[in-house]
């Protein structure tokens, strides 16, 4: 599996190309930057704060120490091991963290009285030192809803089921770190079925996070739902807010000490394996897709200490970034994570959607679309940087583009406006060769397995064009050759049956769920 993986990044783009492996465009590296960004700024950033957080709440150690003792663990950890090690760690780990975090929320639960008391009980989750002539220290009225106001919700309904999904087809289609686990994949039916079964754990979180997150508020008002800025920087020095310490002051607090160590061993088992999953993602980005791009002879062993450098710059870029982390967005991590993310991921889910779906888009419009975008993006971040949320009390004299555009709103009109510029740009140009398009289109996949090939690798030739999903297009290879292998998309009809069965389950599942705490 190792060679047939080696094989197959051999003139390909981890990220995906708009032009054939031989060149190297400027719409190349935009993606490449694109996701290199997104991988730092909403990957690694967050997921070491929320780590050193957890640290400093569960074992009262300096924020920055406990975030250099992460970053020295996991830098060691992913440099030593590679993409083999995540893997592994990451399937036993997953076991593990499902099971503590079920346990916590029983006994959650059983704290309150049971679910039927959770509304009650966390509307009247109030701390007791409060901001005068405030309603900030309230719970909101419509906390058990799903659906809130378009205009007023802090995550408006629109925004939730449009913009949440312009982001989620960016994640789980085209992000480097779940593209390159799919390809790691046996067959097409593995990939499909990691899939769904990541869905169905994507399910729990409702119940075994959010709603503990809500508990903890319930059970420590002063500490979670503090507003006043010098009690609030007391409690975890952030003076926007605590909200960020729910979940770890509900393990710290609550679970006898055995069980304790072991949510803190899951937690930390978490936190480090997402950070050693985009770390190695990273990495392999910038010298698959850039640094061997500008020294097409380099060897091994330099790419892999090429490699290695990467993941230490970005550990160090990480210490750096968490007072802005720290002050963003309120104090709260996951509205930062989607705000950055809708600023970001709307171009590519634009242009990805356009390449799979129309043929005739094609590379000048992809990149027009991809910089138009971008730049909307980069523009409204600064802005949110620039003009953080104000504290309880303080009034709100922040840009109207802030002020009155949701983040979520943001990212439905800017995936609109990238379509546009794509399907402008597309239409302007010349379109791609048809020859160029087999396979790489919704409209244009073949049906019949890959023919193999006795030409050497050297003289293999990739017809990439914009619609070129990450790898999926190789240079054809001798008979019985991994690549072939890896290029075979048929399936065993009883797994694919499996598959299918269960996708249509997932949807039907996630439905009710949307309806029933709408």
């Amino acid at each position: 599996m190792k060679a047939a993986a080696e094989e197959t990044m051999e003139g390909n783009s981890t990220a995906g190309s708009f032009t054939p492996a031989q060149q190297f465009s400027v719409a190349d590296l935009v993606v490449v930057v694109v996701y290199f960004s997104l991988n730092v700024a909403v990957g690694i950033w967050t997921d070491l704060y929320s780590g050193a957080l957890f640290v400093q709440v569960c074992l009262g150690w300096d924020l920055y120490l406990s975030t250099v003792l992460m970053l020295v663990v996991t830098g060691l950890y992913t440099i030593a091991g590679g993409l083999a090690a995540v893997i592994y760690t990451d399937a036993l780990q997953t076991l593990i963290m499902v099971l503590g975090a079920i346990v916590l929320a029983v006994k959650a639960f059983n704290e309150i009285g049971g679910y039927p008391n959770l509304e009650e009980a966390y509307l009247k989750a109030v701390p007791s030192k409060i901001v005068p002539n405030t309603t900030c220290h309230l719970p909101r009225a419509d906390a058990m809803h799903l659906f809130r106001d378009p205009v007023s919700g802090d995550l408006p309904w629109t925004g939730m089921t449009f913009g949440l999904s312009i982001m989620a087809t960016w994640y789980w289609c085209t992000d480097q770190v779940i593209v390159q686990r799919s390809l790691s994949a046996k067959n097409l039916s593995h990939a499909k079925a990691g899939s769904i079964l990541a869905s169905y754990l994507k399910m729990l979180p409702l119940f075994v996070i959010i709603m503990p997150g809500m508990i903890s508020r319930v059970l420590y008002p002063d500490a979670v739902a503090c507003v006043d800025p010098e009690e609030c920087t007391r409690v975890c020095g952030a003076a926007v807010g605590c909200s960020n310490i729910a979940y770890p002051k509900l393990v710290v607090e609550l679970m006898p000490s055995g069980l304790r160590g072991l949510m803190i061993a899951v937690m930390m088992a978490a936190l480090m394996s997402s950070l050693t999953s985009i770390f190695n993602s990273s990495s392999t980005l910038f010298t698959m897709d850039i640094w061997r791009k500008l020294r097409p002879g380099a060897g091994e062993r330099e790419l892999l200490l090429v490699g290695r450098v990467v993941t230490v710059v970005l550990v160090a870029l990480s210490v750096v970034w968490i007072p802005i982390l720290q002050s963003s967005s309120g104090g709260q991590l996951y509205v930062y994570i989607q705000a950055v993310t809708s600023y970001l991921a709307p171009p590519v889910t634009a242009v990805f959607v356009l390449a799979v779906f129309w043929p005739r888009a094609n590379e000048q419009g992809a990149f027009w679309g991809l910089m138009v975008g971008l730049a909307l993006g980069l523009a409204r971040m600064g802005l949110e940087l620039a003009h953080p949320v104000p504290r309880c009390g303080v009034p709100d004299q922040r840009p109207w583009l802030l002020a009155d555009i949701h983040y979520l709103h943001f990212a439905v009109l800017l995936c609109a406006a990238t379509g546009a510029v794509v399907v402008g740009g597309s239409l302007l140009t010349p379109p791609p060769p048809p020859a160029r398009l087999k396979d790489l289109t919704w409209w244009t996949l073949s049906q019949e397995s890959p023919e193999p090939s006795v030409d050497p690798p050297s003289q293999g030739h990739f017809d990439g064009s914009c619609s070129a999903a990450a790898g999926t297009q190789q240079p054809a290879k001798a008979k019985g050759s991994p690549s072939a292998a890896l290029r075979d998309t048929t399936e065993r009809p009883v797994w694919a049956r499996v598959c299918g069965i269960n996708a249509v389950v997932l949807m039907c599942i996630n439905i009710f769920c949307y309806a029933y705490f709408a």
